[in-house]
């Protein structure tokens, strides 16, 4: 049986800011689907207040779409959503549909095979992929080598306290991180070589 997701009532997840603030979206069951709490959510969100708007933005594992929903709220440009499972999927285009969000896609497809492909550069990203499958370190590699990450992009990443910090590129320089229970979430920022080569200078 799915537990209920913290910070909402079984099914569903609520957008906490932005122009659908309040509104209430239905999320299928599917095991390991874990959506991103409300109290980490709202954290989130006020840490990307000065950058969301006007973002281009990608959810690498979207599931409930908490994170994509409310970054279009919030007036991203535009957001990406990669989901695996087709019922997932399908429930995230009909809640975009629901919210007018045309600005808003679903590609239901293997995250870690769709990065594998050239990118194109995205000021904001998502990472909160299934825990304990293995699944983090090569999608961060993936986004650093194949195009996916703009010059100055805003990277978040929710993974299992008990692994301690992600390896990330070396291009990208911690900005905030906590825990709640289980769960760490950080925010990276990255730079390029050519900028942190002049700031070495």
């Amino acid at each position: 049986m799915m537990k209920k997701p913290r910070g909402g009532s079984a099914g569903q997840i609520r957008i906490i800011g932005g122009q659908w603030r309040g509104r209430k979206l239905p999320v299928p069951d599917s095991a390991g689907l874990r959506p991103t709490t409300d109290r980490v959510r709202e954290t989130l969100f006020n840490w990307l207040a000065p950058d969301i708007q006007g973002a281009r933005c990608l959810d690498c594992f979207a599931g409930s779409g908490a994170l994509g929903l409310e970054a279009l709220s919030r007036h991203a440009a535009s957001a990406t959503l990669l989901e695996l499972e087709r019922a997932v999927a399908q429930q995230l285009g009909k809640n975009l549909a629901t919210l007018g969000a045309a600005n808003g896609r679903v590609i239901n497809t293997n995250t870690l095979q769709y990065l594998a492909q050239a990118g194109e550069p995205h000021q904001l990203v998502f990472i909160d992929p299934p825990f304990r499958k293995g699944l983090l370190e090569e999608t961060l590699t993936l986004l650093e080598t194949r195009g996916w990450l703009a010059e100055e992009a805003l990277i978040y990443v929710e993974s299992e306290v008990e692994n301690g910090a992600p390896p990330v590129p070396t291009s990208w320089q911690l900005h905030r991180e906590k825990i709640a229970g289980q769960v760490a979430y950080r925010l990276y920022v990255r730079h390029s070589p050519e900028r942190r080569e002049t700031h070495a200078d």
